[in-house]
């Protein structure tokens, strides 16, 4: 089975899992799949609740993994923004079934 940063794993679902795992990580994905390339700050903005060093790490882990790109511009003050690569725009399928069965829970389970 697949070795990932020395860690091995069972099966492909538990890698999976490991690489998009944590609702954080799920947000940024969506977000930067939905809207395109966003900033730091943007994406702080957009996820109530999270504190900046707990972005900074997500970031760092879904670039590690290749699932998102950090481009930093040349300028003063720095710009670096944040977009999807193509192993991360193929997990959007995933993320809008996630969505799709959320929707569909809260409308026909938990509002009856």
């Amino acid at each position: 089975m697949p070795n990932l940063g020395g860690k091995n794993y069972n099966c492909e679902k538990e890698l999976t899992f490991s690489i998009i795992g944590s609702k954080w990580k799920m947000l940024i994905l969506w977000h930067l799949g939905k809207e395109g390339t966003k900033r730091f700050g943007e994406l702080k903005a957009l996820m109530p609740g999270i504190n900046q060093s707990m972005l900074v790490n997500q970031l760092r882990e879904l670039e590690d993994h290749l699932i998102i790109h950090r481009e930093v511009y040349p300028v003063v003050p720095p710009k670096v923004e944040y977009s999807l690569t193509k192993h991360g725009e193929s997990l959007l399928p995933i993320l809008d079934a996630m969505y799709k069965w959320g929707k569909d829970y809260i409308e026909n389970v938990l509002e009856k």
